[in-house]
């Protein structure tokens, strides 16, 4: 009898709300660890409605609702059948991210020197913070930066390959068919952008910008 009491009683523990919270806040930190893979390398979830929200399941089917966002506050859809609910959540998540090494003069071409990693808390950094220091490479910045201050991507942009008033090479490509011809670059365009061309002839065609400068058309 009193194994069976026993029995109950740890039953009714493993099942009851605290529990539950427990065991899905581990499947969170599981899923959003693999979501974040190549981000973060350490991620932490903190549940912020439990209760009514909470999933009737042991394994709900997890994905997160709404908008790109990676961490902070997200909504999650948990789906058990064909039951949905919505659980209100925020990621904490440690990893790199790019810093100014030295003071950065805006209109300069950043040096591999210019920029460093740091470790840190990326859900308290400023939005669309650089994480990736190759995106850094012969880019120039469009702002003064202080050293240690986090690099977001619109403080940058890409070296212009090709500059308005410049002489390009077009070169036109379709099946079975290829051509060339110089014209006049009537805007600045970074590698991989459009840049419009005019031709000899007066006619302006657009085409994308290649590593060598080359304007590329595809028929």
């Amino acid at each position: 009898m009193r194994n069976l009491k026993n029995t109950l009683m740890l039953t009714l523990t493993l099942l009851s709300p605290a529990a539950i919270a427990q065991d899905l806040t581990q499947q969170l930190d599981a899923f959003f660890v693999q979501r974040l893979a190549g981000f973060s390398d350490s991620v932490k979830v903190s549940l912020r409605n439990p209760g009514n929200a909470m999933p009737q399941c042991e394994q709900p089917a997890l994905s997160v609702m709404g908008n790109n966002k990676l961490w902070g506050n997200q909504t999650v859809q948990a789906q058990c059948g064909t039951e949905k609910r919505y659980l209100q959540v925020f990621v904490e998540a440690t990893g790199n991210y790019v810093v100014a090494a030295q003071p950065v003069v805006r209109g300069t071409k950043l040096e591999p020197g210019s920029v460093t990693l740091k470790r840190g808390r990326l859900d308290q950094l400023p939005p669309r913070t650089m994480l990736d220091i190759n995106q850094a490479q012969n880019a120039v910045s469009l702002r003064d930066l202080a050293a240690g201050q986090p690099v977001q991507l619109s403080m940058l942009r890409q070296s212009w390959r090709v500059k308005a008033g410049q002489k390009v090479q077009v070169i036109a490509q379709g099946d079975g068919f290829s051509a060339n011809a110089e014209g006049q670059a009537l805007n600045n365009a970074a590698v991989a952008q459009n840049a419009r061309v005019r031709m000899p002839s007066g006619q302006v065609v657009s085409g994308q910008v290649d590593a060598d400068g080359n304007i590329l058309i595809n028929l």
